[in-house]
């Protein structure tokens, strides 16, 4: 079992809970956290026994985002630009982008900055009525980070993204369902519960390896330069459902009216052939 500081991790069920763990700090994002971040997404996504990632804040915020209690960055000048250093909000928003496991964001309270750029790559973002967003980077002087000048357009849209970021300012829950940003608002208080019903369902209804490629073909394949080089790679992955046991079980189980039992493993069965799997 790994010691965190930061965050907790806990899996029942076959969901891992990760948890920002600073409430005395309303979550302020530090260096440690994002390294525990990636290390426990990283961890859920080797763990067969894990199928759907919730990811939540303790107290009353998500995270506030970077934390400027010591009047400054938590920055290392010794491993700073052009000597290889990553800034923390990417390290999380670039492993999960990554991860072939679906990851539930459960929003309350405030979730802004780099506490609002770590959840753009989650599958799944589910907001509390209290929730608060912003990408308050220009009232700071500073820049976006967590890779969101890429994820932010694709969700929302260029002209919404324009506004939020260069505007800085702070919205709530309704504007960031209108717009796109989350999937759902749910009563203050019960968005983790939601967060683990949705999984769940996940859980129970889908294939692990199915839907590791297909969170994936949206990502690495929705950019591509025509449909054309898509529907080869499809024609490949529907070309080998024959030779595919859960496919098969997924007719049997919806002819003979039975929830699924799928055997394949992320671990040993994604097909070889997927560009983006490092050969």
């Amino acid at each position: 079992m790994a010691d965190y500081a930061e965050i907790t991790y806990a899996v029942a069920e076959r969901v891992a809970v990760v948890t920002l763990n600073r409430p005395e700090a309303r979550n302020g994002y530090t260096i440690r956290m994002a390294d525990e971040l990636a290390a426990a997404m990283d961890r859920a996504d080797r763990d067969e026994d894990v199928r759907v990632v919730v990811l939540t804040g303790a107290g009353r915020d998500f995270c506030v985002g970077a934390d400027l209690s010591q009047g400054g960055f938590d920055f290392d000048p010794d491993e700073g630009p052009g000597k290889g250093w990553q800034e923390p909000a990417g390290r999380c928003s670039k492993r999960i982008f990554a991860m072939h496991k679906p990851v539930i964001a459960a929003l309350h309270g405030a979730a802004v900055g780099g506490g609002l750029t770590i959840t753009l790559s989650c599958d799944y973002r589910l907001a509390s009525a209290d929730s608060r967003f912003g990408f308050v980077f220009t009232r700071r002087g500073i820049y976006p980070e967590g890779a969101s000048a890429w994820f932010l357009p694709r969700l929302v849209g260029m002209g919404t993204a324009l506004d939020w970021m260069i505007s800085g300012r702070v919205f709530d829950a309704a504007e960031a369902l209108e717009k796109g940003l989350v999937h759902r608002i749910v009563d203050t208080g019960t968005v983790l519960d939601e967060a683990k019903e949705l999984a769940q369902e996940i859980v129970e209804t889908t294939a692990p390896v199915s839907v590791a490629v297909t969170r994936q073909l949206l990502y690495r394949m929705a950019s591509a330069e025509s449909p054309f080089p898509v529907h080869e790679l499809d024609s490949r992955l529907i070309g080998g459902l024959g030779a595919n046991p859960d496919a098969v079980e997924g007719v049997l189980s919806f002819l003979q009216k039975r929830p699924p039992a799928f055997g394949m493993r992320v671990e040993t069965d994604l097909p070889d052939y997927l560009p983006w799997l490092e050969k």
